[in-house]
């Protein structure tokens, strides 16, 4: 079937480009515009000083910021700066609402087996999705903090939009237009924490901590035909200690962004940079390999009849990155240590 091209329509134009968050003394950063290769920045304090503050605005302060991006670009910036990824922070360094989904098929199948619970029948009918913490995200470089390895440390690569305003109620059409901005996520997993929490039948609390994302956040017309049915499709690539562990597709979502948004704004309506998550990437060709270790080892428990990796310990680095056709990176890189609790 035909992928249908589609963009954001709730304003008169739309535009491309690509934003991030400094480190500074203020909690929410400082607000910069980056070049397409990720190589340089202008700052952009006189039309919006935080990103949280430009998504308030959004009809006012995007055309301003894509034109300081198409400026840049072309390098017309006199005040344009050398920009690299340990800069800066997860580009909303804490959010008003932080909802996360699993819409992957081939993910639910393999969680499946994991916890030995069947698929639920409405898994391929209605979004999954769970509302996770949002006061403090972790930047894209920063460490990922844990008690102790027995607690099963796991990373999980993730899509993820940011919204403009959605009303209580939202249609998924509704929901489409609110996508102003994409983004990867590393939704950490604590995964031996998981089962006892989940039998409280209360949800996730300690299992999981602060979620981390890419360095920098585009606009699905930066995508280009990546971007279709409220999807991004495209190889998102993970790896542990420099090794590839996986690269699906991100394309083979059941559900798009405009129905997982609708989903949330059923019985509420959503602020300005509510972030909505994906769930971990899979496809149900496991050529690709996986973006998360509790898939990796339920795919070698079938294999060889036990699970051979390990979850993480502290040392391990995790990487995860989006490229474009011409290889190069188009979010920037997610890449953490795992470390002790001091």
């Amino acid at each position: 079937m035909r992928r249908r091209r589609i963009v954001n329509r709730s304003f008169e134009k739309t535009f491309g480009m690509k934003l991030a968050s400094l480190r500074t003394s203020n909690r929410d950063g400082e607000l910069v515009v980056v070049s397409r290769d990720l190589t340089s920045m202008v700052r952009a304090r006189e039309i919006a000083p935080t990103l949280q503050w430009a998504l308030d605005n959004w009809a006012a302060t995007m055309p301003r910021l894509a034109e300081r991006y198409r400026r840049l670009n072309e390098r017309q910036e006199a005040h344009a700066e050398a920009f690299t990824e340990a800069m800066a922070h997860s580009p909303l360094p804490r959010a008003f609402q932080w909802c996360d989904g699993s819409v992957y098929l081939a993910h639910a199948e393999r969680m499946a087996q994991w916890t030995g619970s069947p698929v639920a029948d409405r898994f391929t009918s209605e979004p999954w999705m769970y509302q996770g913490a949002s006061d403090n995200f972790l930047g894209p470089t920063e460490n990922i903090v844990a008690g102790s390895e027995d607690w099963g440390i796991d990373y999980e690569a993730e899509i993820a939009v940011v919204t403009t305003d959605v009303p209580y109620g939202a249609t998924p059409a509704r929901g489409a237009e609110a996508i102003a901005l994409i983004m990867l996520c590393n939704d950490v997993s604590l995964r031996n924490l998981i089962p006892p929490e989940l039998a409280k039948g209360f949800g996730f609390v300690q299992s999981k901590p602060a979620s981390a994302f890419s360095p920098v956040a585009i606009t699905p017309e930066e995508l280009g035909d990546s971007w279709t049915d409220w999807r991004v499709h495209g190889r998102v690539s993970s790896y542990v200690n420099g090794i590839l562990y996986g690269d699906p597709d991100a394309g083979e979502m059941l559900h798009g962004f405009d129905r997982l948004i609708a989903h949330v704004a059923k019985t509420r309506a959503l602020a300005a940079g509510s972030i909505i998550g994906s769930g971990t990437i899979a496809n149900i060709d496991p050529l690709h390999g996986t973006s998360c270790l509790v898939e990796r080892r339920v795919l070698e428990t079938l294999e060889h009849g036990a699970a051979i990796t390990p979850f993480l310990h502290f040392g391990d680095t995790v990487r995860i990155e989006m490229r474009d056709r011409n290889g190069g990176s188009m979010f920037g890189a997610i890449e953490q240590t795992v470390v002790q609790l001091a």
